[in-house]
């Protein structure tokens, strides 16, 4: 018997109404191509002689259209999805970084769902300025003269390079070569911007006749990198701010500062070393700072540029400026997040990526005891609360490590990498650590509604 005949024509599986409901909603070339791929699949089946008795057609017809209209659930379902950071890396790069509140978002949602000032003057009637509405913010924050905003830290450098130092010299210490996640170095940054890198010192020691004996008339800037995401440790030495500033005064050269991970507050009283803040650069004279927004800020994705307006209007006026800006939901996120640093009183609360890092101890102790109270009924698994430590992550505070409480689980019969699997792999994904053979949650990156929804993913796959 020709068994191939157990296939239905596609033009019946065109006429199914589950099918029909799949093409109204998404077009009859996609659904097409997913039945073509399930009829092969049978055609395979057949051909392997997996297939070797006669199966009725309307059985055949059931099984194409119960996993077309599966394949097509999987292929148009989100593929950026919300997760649960159980890894306690605050400001996960892989993970987007900074998550931002309920009043930062609210701020998003009102703007992207209408239309704004995004470059309205509406005092004037007449076009604006797209950072009007948060430059005062900023200006205020830092103490610097103007601002700029683009898509990232990265874009901020490339912009300042190319307005400022196209086809001349940059000095910059050999110390300070930083190269920041994909990557993407300063060296190729610097090429990609037409600026000439000037490299002085060496890996551990810089003093300031490095920078001094490699100024000459190509010179056009001084570029400090400010090494957020690693140390130099031992037998160093680096140049500070203000002695580079009272350089680039003499020699009539600007200094910039890549600040990289951007704080606007003194952390160490939360136990984090004394990270230089952004005032406390711009306050030591230095003309240009670029930092990040969603590092230590907690906002957006963004590149900050602060600084003298003569360097700042040079920047504007550039035509990259214009490929690398950002748009609406970045300002208005950034917009939102900014105003919080005017509230003293709430601003460990407000912003959220802040809240996590200075999280209390004894709060992550009593959350780990909660969370393995809502696991104990799942008798597959057994879970320990143990202190162990966290991480700030996106380049902060590399050596510092945060004390925290973790859930540290066993299952039964499954090993900690096939638990890691399987909660990746659920709805929302789950990431946690794994060390030693134990799967690890680390509660200071629970955010307060995933606690259940972390109850009920391992009910599902573990009960």
């Amino acid at each position: 018997m020709n068994l191939y005949r157990i296939i239905p024509k596609i033009d019946k599986i065109l006429d199914n109404e589950i099918i029909k409901g799949l093409i109204s909603r998404y077009g009859k070339f996609i659904i097409k191509k997913f039945i073509n791929l399930e009829i092969n699949k049978f055609k395979n089946l057949i051909e392997s002689g997996e297939i070797k008795e006669y199966i009725e057609e309307s059985a055949v017809l059931e099984s194409i259209v119960k996993a077309v209209a599966s394949s097509v659930k999987s292929y148009f379902s989100p593929r950026l999805k919300k997760l649960i950071n159980a890894t306690g890396v605050v400001l996960h790069t892989n993970f987007g970084r900074a998550p931002l509140s309920e009043k930062v978002l609210k701020n998003v949602v009102d703007i992207a769902g209408n239309y704004s000032n995004l470059e309205f003057d509406i005092a004037m009637g007449e076009r604006g300025i797209r950072y009007q509405n948060i430059s005062d913010y900023l200006t205020e924050l830092t103490g610097a003269e103007d601002c700029m905003v683009v898509n990232n830290n990265a874009a901020a450098v490339l912009l300042l390079l190319s307005a400022l130092a196209k086809g001349k010299e940059v000095i910059v210490s050999r110390g300070e070569m930083i190269e920041i996640g994909g990557e993407f170095r300063i060296p190729e940054v610097m090429e990609q911007s037409g600026a000439i890198l000037k490299e002085v010192g060496s890996t551990n020691k810089t003093h300031l006749k490095d920078y001094f004996n490699a100024i000459n008339e190509t010179t056009a800037l001084i570029l400090k990198a400010h090494t957020s995401n690693y140390r130099i440790v031992g037998f160093t030495k680096s140049v500070e701010a203000e002695e580079l500033v009272n350089l680039g005064d003499k020699s009539g050269l600007p200094v910039a500062y890549d600040l990289g991970s951007g704080s606007f507050v003194d952390l160490s009283s939360f136990g984090l070393p004394d990270e230089p803040t952004v005032k406390s650069i711009i306050d030591k004279g230095v003309d240009i700072v670029t930092f990040s927004g969603d590092k230590l800020l907690g906002g957006p994705q963004a590149g900050i540029i602060v600084g003298k307006k003569k360097y700042i209007d040079t920047m504007k006026r550039h035509p990259l400026n214009r490929a690398l800006r950002i748009d609406k939901f970045t300002l208005a996120a950034l917009e939102a997040t900014l105003v919080e640093y005017f509230n003293d009183k709430d601003l460990f609360k407000n912003i959220l990526s802040l809240s996590l890092i200075t999280e209390d101890i004894f709060n992550l102790k009593k959350r780990a005891l909660r969370l393995k109270r809502l696991f104990a009924p799942i008798k597959s698994i057994y879970a320990e609360v143990k202190e162990d430590v966290s991480f700030v992550g996106g380049g902060a505070f590399p050596m510092n490590q945060i004390k925290t409480f973790t859930l540290q689980i066993k299952h039964q019969n499954l090993s900690a990498a096939n638990i890691d699997k399987i909660l990746r792999s659920s709805d929302p994904p789950v990431v946690g650590r794994v060390k030693n053979d134990v799967y690890i949650l680390d509660v200071r990156t629970l955010l307060n509604d995933q606690i259940t929804e972390l109850k009920n993913v391992f009910y599902k796959n573990f009960n």
